[in-house]
């Protein structure tokens, strides 16, 4: 016979990945309860609005707060499945997995669990960490069993399901993609795949175990990040050389079997700019080329700021008469990626920070997807539109309304290849 549909819904963690599924869920008329730390989201999400920037989510949130199928709060309650998505953050400077959150999610949901639930873990984890998570619930209450411990007969279903969604179209993805399922044990990956067979239309792909769809989540990142570390590196050596690396790389992809990626200022999002980081603290002597990788990738916002000093000393060279105090810039983008409003881990941020902190003058921020600057940004002048006055332009992020916008007088530092 088979099981019963689930009725109630727990998404813990409603940031840029929790919020939208809980929408998701909530449009399929499913009771929906989702718990955040953070009273502010808890209570714009009560009155039907988002406190975040993607597409179509205002609609849907709108929708299932009126219709009474989502609502928020700060403490978790009872329900049948508990999606924790949480963030996963680094230990200081040294690139080791921080899996506090994962841990006081784990602990506040325990009280509540009840036989029979099912909790899934979605927040790229390093490998290892649904069973963690699994260890702090036993914990917690040993008067329920687990799958570490008990097995198929386990009262409780523990899996790992990561999100692969790309910032902008995650109303989308969600539904169309593919879900990679790592249960701990076989029915606890059919339990997570029948729960998100409620609006996934992607295949639900069970996985041998949760470790192996951990490092799933990981390697595609990685994959990435190789591959964006190779046009960052070419992008390098064709300033030194004097091309123009855009053009040089769409001759090289004129080659059927070659699709270089695109350069940039770096590599952010919470996703590829941390993930590999994740293989390497799980192997440290084997990762090189990942490791590799990423300290490209992380090295090239400092190369951006170099180029920017010489841009302004190439403007003062032109310009005797002035200081760096009389030398405006503008930087265009903060986000880590066109089009959304997402600062975590962008490059474009790091860049500007530190631009804001060395140079005298006057910068301006264009930046159309947010509406305050970041605190570390207080000395500069936010904007909405491009073409702010300046003499040194620095393209950092190619938004939409950049790309229809002619090249501008001054210096250029063009990371995106928006005024080639």
């Amino acid at each position: 016979m088979a099981e019963p549909t689930f009725k109630k819904i727990s998404v813990i963690g409603l940031g840029y990945i929790g919020l939208p599924t809980a929408a998701m869920f909530a449009s399929r008329k499913i009771e929906v309860v989702g718990v955040d730390v953070n009273q502010h989201a808890v209570d714009t999400i009560n009155r039907g609005e988002v406190h975040i920037v993607e597409p179509d989510l205002d609609l849907v949130v709108r929708a299932v707060v009126n219709e009474g199928y989502l609502r928020a709060t700060t403490v978790p309650e009872p329900a049948e499945a508990f999606l924790i998505a949480v963030p996963t953050p680094f230990k200081g400077d040294h690139h080791e997995p921080d899996l506090k959150y994962i841990e006081a999610a784990a602990l506040a949901v325990a009280p509540v669990l009840k036989k029979g639930d099912l909790i899934i873990l979605e927040s790229t984890s390093p490998v290892g960490a649904t069973e963690a998570m699994a260890r702090w619930m036993a914990e917690a209450r040993p008067d329920l069993s687990f799958p570490q411990a008990a097995g198929e007969a386990a009262d409780i279903r523990v899996a790992h399901c990561p999100e692969r969604v790309l910032p902008g179209k995650v109303m989308q993805e969600l539904i169309t993609n593919d879900r990679v399922i790592g249960g701990m044990t076989e029915k606890c990956s059919e339990a997570a795949a029948r729960l998100y067979r409620n609006f996934v239309t992607g295949e639900c792909v069970v996985a041998s175990g949760p470790r192996v769809a951990e490092m799933a989540k990981l390697t595609e990142n990685s994959f990435r990040d190789v591959n964006i570390a190779f046009a960052n590196e070419l992008s390098i050596i064709c300033d030194k050389l004097d091309m123009d690396v855009w053009e040089l790389i769409s001759l090289a992809n004129r080659h059927p079997r070659v699709n270089i990626l695109q350069p940039g200022p770096g590599v952010g999002g919470h996703c590829i700019a941390v993930d590999p980081w994740f293989i390497v603290s799980s192997a440290p002597e084997e990762a090189q080329l990942i490791r590799t990788a990423r300290e490209v990738n992380d090295a090239k916002p400092q190369w951006v700021i170099d180029k920017v000093h010489a841009a302004i000393g190439a403007h003062l060279s032109a310009n005797p008469d002035k200081t760096a105090k009389d030398v405006t810039l503008a930087i265009y983008g903060l986000a880590f990626k066109p089009d959304i409003d997402d600062l975590r881990e962008s490059p474009a941020l790091v860049i500007a920070r530190e631009i804001s902190q060395s140079h005298s003058g006057s910068i301006h921020i264009i930046e159309p997807n947010i509406e305050v600057l970041p605190e570390c940004l207080m000395n500069a002048t936010l904007s909405f539109e491009a073409g702010a006055q300046a003499d040194v332009h620095i393209m950092l992020v190619d938004h939409s309304p950049f790309k229809a916008s002619s090249e501008p007088n001054g210096e250029i530092v063009d990371l995106r290849g928006v005024w080639r």
